[in-house]
């Protein structure tokens, strides 16, 4: 079948727009980054910190990474590892900030900011543990490997350590709380798991774990229940009375006195797509 003239006009006419778009584009980019490659250490912190208040964190990260690379040693270079971390943590780009904010860290132990710098890799790690899928579909992430749970605690704690009095401090004793609280909240998923499977052993040891390590948890509660079932089903009457009564004392509404407890949740939901689940 034969092209018809005012077709081949019209592909020619998409084709040389095409070609326009990508030559302007290539114009930007490469005015963009002779700009990185020319202006003086002041105007390109001060491009990055305009990208930063913009929220173009993409655009930013590169400018200071050109910073960083022109001009290595000085007031502005130092900063500037401090924002590029800020940026890649604000891009999604975990991994790359942490090692960012690692090796300011490590390379500058008394900046003015390092205590930022502390807070910052706590948020960083608090991130990699909630990421952004689980946020959006509403997963409980204590049923996840702990790993970045863990050391975020152990981030805040040294900012808190370091510097009791920092504008950072009240957030990061919250955020103690709230990890402290997940990290319990994790071992108790662990402890029903044995119980489920009929490990009373395992199931008491992680309960009474709870019980010991996070005492200002809610969920103290859950690891005397743990304690009570798995004693019982072990044949330690004594031990399940003991943790029984104290369980009566402290928690007398707990769910397991009304044998509503514990509640295992079942796998049909991974037949389904992605759902907001609790």
């Amino acid at each position: 079948m034969p092209i018809l003239p005012s077709f081949r006009v019209a592909w020619r006419v998409l084709l040389l727009l095409v070609l326009a778009v990508a030559m302007a584009g290539c114009k930007t980019f490469g005015k963009r980054g002779n700009e990185l490659e020319t202006l003086p250490v002041e105007q390109l912190y001060q491009r990055g910190v305009t990208a930063i208040d913009a929220g173009n964190y993409g655009q930013a990260a590169e400018t200071f990474s050109r910073l960083i690379g022109r001009f290595p040693f000085g007031a502005y270079s130092e900063q500037s590892q401090i924002n590029l971390a800020y940026a890649q943590y604000k891009s999604y780009k975990n991994d790359d900030a942490y090692s960012t904010i690692n090796r300011f860290i490590r390379t500058y132990p008394t900046h003015k900011n390092i205590d930022y710098a502390y807070y910052l890799r706590g948020l960083i790690n608090f991130d990699r543990q909630t990421d952004f899928l689980s946020r959006m579909v509403g997963l409980d992430t204590t049923r996840r490997d702990q790993a970045f749970l863990n050391q975020s605690f152990e981030d805040f704690s040294e900012l808190l350590k370091r510097y009791p009095q920092s504008r950072y401090a009240p957030d990061g004793r919250q955020r103690l709380i709230y990890l402290r609280d997940s990290m319990a909240k994790a071992e108790i998923n662990i402890a029903l798991f044995y119980l489920r499977k009929g490990a009373y052993v395992a199931a008491a040891n992680r309960a009474k774990y709870v019980v010991e390590t996070y005492p200002q948890t809610v969920q103290v509660g859950d690891g005397l229940a743990i304690m009570v079932d798995s004693y019982r089903a072990l044949g330690q009457e004594q031990l399940a009375a003991d943790a029984e009564r104290v369980l009566k004392l402290n928690y007398p509404e707990h769910a397991s006195f009304a044998g509503k407890w514990p509640q295992y949740h079942s796998n049909w939901w991974k037949l389904l797509p992605v759902i907001k689940r609790g």
